[in-house]
């Protein structure tokens, strides 16, 4: 692994104004993003079916009928399960009202059933069984799917060519196969049957186990043995084109990635998808080694504009770099381990944009990382409240912001990195995603909080009550004096959201002087805190988080400096803002004379140009001057006072 330390380009105090990576990376979160919160828009109001927790899914074996020229799915799907409570007697599934069943078997016989309005499917047992008792049931059905939104079932054309897909987060499975739809059961293992026109091949979950010829039609079949909850299992159906790229692992066979795209665009996604392979690479080597090796990844091109993280094969609306990413990283985050409540989304969205961020920091350039790292620190700070924690789960705005649930989650994670170091930030992240109560299960914040405390020894009460629950973000005032030493610094804190009244972090600051840096990482506790610290240079000048581990906006640093002419007067220089993109502010406090002249210089001591005033304070226009550091020389009466100024163009 390699880290990219930052200098030149991210000489900021404020908010910086980076470019996108590429402009199609961008556009592939937006369009994941906004396509999602259409998609969920109507199907928001379902909550837990209170009828379907008495029992646990073990099993379910689909086999369906598919012509993709066809708006329309008929088949069977048998399901075993286990009860929870004694006597259980009825068996309730999440299925569409707009769907007809035609028969429900048990046991090799026809059962009662019922289908109500509000899409409840109840089967009648002919006994009660006991608790524990592994049974199974079929239900056998067809019918034209009640079209949600963006994805549930869909069927659409490419290049003239019929596609039937599906995408069913986080409630629209129900409008096309029976189910339990909600965040508290995983399906242990699945089998997909699905019968088309040999003309076309069908894209699901696992591992591709026959493709068998019935007359002009073929079945497809994909066996799945991980636990899935019921809105990453898919199916897509259409002409694919097929191809695989491999990423190899150390001491192991390779990994398959499989790649089904449309045949007009097989030459293009054969280019690009080669970049899954170092993408693969670096999440293996941070995080374990890809989850469902044991089968495959994959690729399923579809009709949308973003993509979706079907459990080992992820269904893509293009092949761009950051497209793949994300959907990958959720294969881990979001799949392997799956949030346990929508209230907590981040643990899926945040993680998996900050993975994406990672391929930046390790794979590209400084520019990449850096305009990633500013870039998302700008979605956030962009408004001045809402917190990581999803506090309206009917809002489907809220669930799916790009701002919070995405951007400042992926945020929350990098700050946690430079609390905890990467040794412990890394391998908590690791111990979570093994541990055995969360691998293949469900999670919360507070789950990932206890790995991460267990790692490094540090309690986080106040971290997650501040940056997940809590609002806003912090606006630090710095104030710097060189001493005989070192230096001394005052911090000052404000917030952006009365929700949180001090954002206890540790911070960062970059000192220079003599041709020499040192960083301080000083424990910020309060505010007005100073700190006094020893180091083996002059300090000439100051910045503050330049490599952009916080999340904050609109700091200020203004520098102290006493005169050293008449030392019997107490002379303070006060430049501001600094850094600055253009105009600055020079003021001096208890001196009695104006300011009378400027003279700006370069670090070189070339002198620049000379400003004249009359007031105690006079605004210098730097607005000419390339970024870098400027040194000032202000005169008053008989006093002289030299201090430095930062110019960041942005």
């Amino acid at each position: 692994m390699r880290h990219i330390y930052l200098l030149f380009s991210l000489l900021l105090m404020a908010v910086p104004a980076f470019s996108q990576i590429d402009d199609v990376n961008c556009k592939d979160l937006s369009e994941i993003v906004e396509l999602e919160r259409q998609h969920h828009e109507q199907i928001l109001d379902f909550r837990t079916n209170e009828l379907t927790v008495d029992y646990d899914l073990k099993y379910h074996r689909m086999e369906w009928e598919v012509d993709p020229n066809q708006y329309y799915i008929q088949g069977q799907v048998t399901t075993y399960f286990e009860p929870t409570v004694a006597n259980f007697e009825q068996l309730n599934f999440d299925f569409s009202i707009a769907m007809t069943v035609n028969e429900v078997t048990y046991h090799g016989q026809t059962v009662n059933y019922s289908l109500t309005d509000d899409d409840n499917l109840q089967i009648y047992l002919p006994a009660p069984i006991s608790a524990g008792q592994l049974d199974s049931i079929t239900i056998n059905y067809e019918g034209a799917p009640t079209a949600t939104g963006f994805g549930s079932f869909r069927q659409g054309t490419h290049n003239n060519d019929p596609i039937i897909w599906t995408l069913s987060e986080p409630y629209g499975a129900k409008e096309w196969w029976p189910c339990k739809q909600d965040l508290n059961d995983k399906i242990d293992s699945i089998d997909v049957y699905v019968r088309t026109p040999q003309a076309y091949r069908v894209a699901s979950n696992g591992s591709l186990k026959s493709e068998t010829q019935v007359g002009n039609d073929k079945i497809y079949h994909w066996q799945h043995r991980y636990p899935i909850p019921a809105y990453l299992i898919a199916i897509a159906v259409t002409n694919y084109a097929v191809y695989s790229n491999f990423v190899p692992v150390e001491n192991g066979d390779p990994i398959e990635v499989l790649n089904y795209v449309y045949p007009e665009n097989l030459a293009s996604a054969q280019n690009q998808t080669q970049s899954i392979v170092e993408i693969m690479d670096l999440y293996n080597n941070l995080f374990g080694i890809y989850p469902f090796a044991a089968e495959k990844y994959g690729h399923a091109q579809f009709s949308w504009g973003g993509g979706m993280e079907h459990q080992t094969m992820s269904f893509m609306g293009s092949f761009s770099y950051g497209l793949m990413a994300h959907e990958l990283a959720h294969q881990w985050f979001g799949d392997k381990v799956t949030c346990g409540s929508w209230e907590d989304i981040w643990l899926n969205e945040g993680f998996a944009t900050y993975l994406t961020g990672l391929t930046s920091e390790f794979l590209g350039t400084e520019d990449d990382w850096a305009n990633w790292k500013g870039s998302t620190l700008n979605s956030v700070v962009s408004q001045p409240d809402g917190s990581v924690r999803v506090d309206d789960t009917t809002s489907v705005g809220r669930i799916f912001s790009s701002r919070l649930s995405y951007s400042k989650g992926a945020m929350l994670l990098h700050m946690l990195r430079w609390k905890l170091g990467d040794d412990d930030f890394f391998q908590g992240i690791r111990n979570y995603h093994t541990d055995p109560e969360l691998a293949f299960a469900y999670a919360k914040t507070g789950d990932l909080q206890a790995q991460l405390e267990t790692q490094s020894g540090q309690d986080l009460d106040e971290f997650f009550e501040d940056w997940f629950l809590g609002q806003g973000y912090p606006s630090y005032q710095i104030e710097w004096s060189p001493t005989a030493t070192g230096i001394r610094l005052t911090v000052g804190q404000t917030t952006s959201h009365p929700s949180v009244d001090f954002f206890e972090m540790p911070i960062p600051i970059q000192v220079f002087g003599e041709g020499q840096m040192a960083t301080l990482r000083l424990d910020h506790q309060f505010s007005g805190q100073v700190f006094e610290e020893t180091l083996p240079f002059q300090v000439e000048y100051i910045l503050f988080d330049s490599d952009i581990w916080l999340v904050s906006a609109n700091n200020t640093i203004s520098q102290v400096v006493t005169g050293v002419d008449d030392p019997g007067v107490n002379q303070q220089l006060h430049i501001f803002p600094n850094p600055a993109s253009n105009l600055v502010k020079v003021a001096l406090l208890n001196i009695e004379q104006p300011i009378e002249q400027i003279d700006v210089f370069n670090v070189n001591g070339q002198m620049l140009f000379q400003q004249k005033g009359s007031a105690s304070e006079v605004e210098v226009d730097l607005s000419g001057m390339d970024t870098g550091v400027y040194v000032l020389k202000v005169y008053a009466g008989e006093t002289q006072v030299i201090g430095k100024v930062m110019i960041v163009k942005e």
